[in-house]
């Protein structure tokens, strides 16, 4: 009886995803259809979509193509498909990853009014919120309105300027961490004092015990455990291009099994630390600020512990794994630019002269050391996509964005464009930053390494003061250059990563 049911059921399940589906993709279309009705009144043009995957399968088959023919650099090597597009388009064209509107941004006019913009009516896309939900939850980075806002103003003062500089001792401790692994694996392996090394995982753990100390305090030896679960999560989300694919975040496929056990495993966590300090006010760290943030009626539909888990989930991933990409970016092009890398040593080695201990004050000294880090980031940047949604319908200068439409700002494309950076735009130049980065280029709206308007990152002074200590500790302990391994394959996941890692040969000086 049981195997003359089987089937019956099995088929019953079946139609109901399939008219599920379907009523979700009728309910869309309505809208959707009303947004590219709006763009195109405008004279904004985009490659065709497929009626239910958009422009998904186009977008693979230009990323599976490069694969196998690779650029040597550049905003092509990742994501190639904006790139053919605003050949095809302009700089500003629509195109959708399944369910997903989006305007592509490259026109400096509106992103100049995207950061004028103060209003909530421009907030964070949906998607954020739903297809990155288990990586991002309803947290700083993906909320809007008041329930953005009242995270903001918890999140953002642990990270002000006076914050950063009391920290700069703890950097300089876990910089010295490095150093010592390095000296230590220059007298195991070292041949003629020098050494092969792979650079990423030392810099993570630069950054890790920093943001593990940031956020969670005294309780940071849990902390490092948590920001080693976030680093899984991240890694195991996948591509971009699994946007918009009707239901995919539902289905019990082996990536979202996996996301959903790291995510468990990461809120129990958190809120095991936070159960400890019921009722404690001794703790001045982030988790104890997120705390305290989290007994508010500003929190709309927020729990108390999405509040909490899904803010330190961000700070995990904005405080470790953004800066710590971008000192890996940065010692590969010191490594492969000695004179820019012997000018800094030696700006870093008269600086500190005589000092025992760098503090923050030699820190703002390093005007060369400075403008090193800025090109790192124009090149390279730590988060090299910005998104926004038009929440109601809003107007951009002319242009009129339809409630529901989402926007991109590639900053790839953005930080190497010739005609706002020059003829050497895709070249490792600091010397362009000599006079400031509102000097540097045309417009000063072309370098946002940070993002723009009023959700800029909090931890802007945080990254640049961990990049300056790291660097300079660095510079005046060794010499490096770019190993016979090391093979330059810029990959897009979520962030742009070295796909085989960085490895440099180190010599002690």
């Amino acid at each position: 009886m049981n195997i003359t049911y089987f089937p019956l059921s099995f088929g019953g399940l079946l139609l109901s995803w399939i008219s599920l589906i379907c009523l979700c993709y009728i309910v869309w279309w309505k809208h959707e259809s009303y947004r590219a009705k709006l763009i195109r009144e405008q004279g904004i043009k985009g490659p065709p979509p497929s009626l239910l995957l958009g422009n998904i399968p186009e977008m693979e088959k230009m990323v599976s193509q490069n694969s196998e023919t690779p650029e040597i650099d550049g905003p092509l090597t990742v994501l190639p498909y904006l790139n053919h597009w605003t050949n095809n388009y302009g700089k500003l064209f629509k195109f959708a990853l399944g369910g997903i509107q989006l305007l592509y941004v490259n026109n400096l006019n509106i992103v100049r009014e995207i950061n004028m913009f103060t209003s909530f009516e421009l907030g964070k896309p949906a998607y954020l919120r739903n297809d990155r939900g288990v990586l991002l939850g309803k947290g700083l980075n993906a909320s809007d309105g008041e329930s953005w806002y009242h995270q903001r103003k918890t999140v953002a003062p642990q990270l002000y300027m006076h914050k950063v500089k009391d920290m700069v001792n703890l950097m300089v401790e876990s910089s010295f961490m490095l150093v010592k692994s390095w000296e230590k694996a220059i007298d195991i392996e070292g041949e003629a004092g020098i050494v092969d090394i792979v650079v990423d995982e030392h810099v993570r753990n630069f950054t890790c015990y920093i943001a593990s100390k940031l956020i969670f305090g005294s309780y940071h030896h849990q902390g490092i455990k948590i920001l080693s679960k976030c680093h899984e999560l991240l890694k195991a989300m996948g591509e971009t291009t699994t946007l918009g694919i009707p239901l995919l975040r539902f289905l019990p496929i082996e990536r979202n099994k996996k996301t959903w056990r790291l995510a468990k495993e990461i809120h129990g966590l958190i809120m095991d630390i936070a159960k400890e300090r019921s009722g404690s006010t001794s703790h001045h760290d982030l988790l104890q600020a997120l705390i305290e943030g989290s007994k508010n009626s500003k929190l709309l539909t927020l729990r108390e512990d999405e509040f909490i888990v899904d803010n330190c989930k961000s700070i995990c991933f904005g405080a470790h794994e953004s800066p710590a990409l971008a000192a890996s970016w940065g010692l590969m092009l010191l490594a492969s630019h000695p004179e820019w890398q012997d000018r800094a040593r030696a700006e870093v080695l008269e600086v500190c002269e005589g000092q025992q201990l760098l503090d923050y004050n030699m820190l703002s000294k390093m005007k060369v050391l400075k403008m090193v880090i800025q090109e790192v980031l124009r090149l390279y940047p730590g988060v090299t996509l910005v998104s926004r949604e038009a929440v109601q319908d809003v107007k951009l200068g002319d242009l009129k964005v339809p409630k529901g439409m989402g926007i991109w700002i590639w900053l790839l494309a953005l930080h190497r464009d010739p005609e706002y950076w020059g003829a050497d735009a895709d070249m490792f130049n600091p010397q362009r930053f000599i006079n400031g980065a509102k000097e540097a280029c045309k417009s000063s709206q072309a370098y946002l390494p940070f993002g723009l308007g009023a959700r800029v990152c909090p931890g802007e002074n945080l990254a640049l003061t961990e990049l300056k200590v790291l660097f300079a500790i660095i510079l005046s302990n060794f010499k490096f250059t770019i190993s016979p391994k090391y093979q330059h394959s810029p990959s897009y996941g979520l962030l742009l990563e070295p796909e085989y890692g960085v490895n440099l040969l180190i010599q002690k000086i």
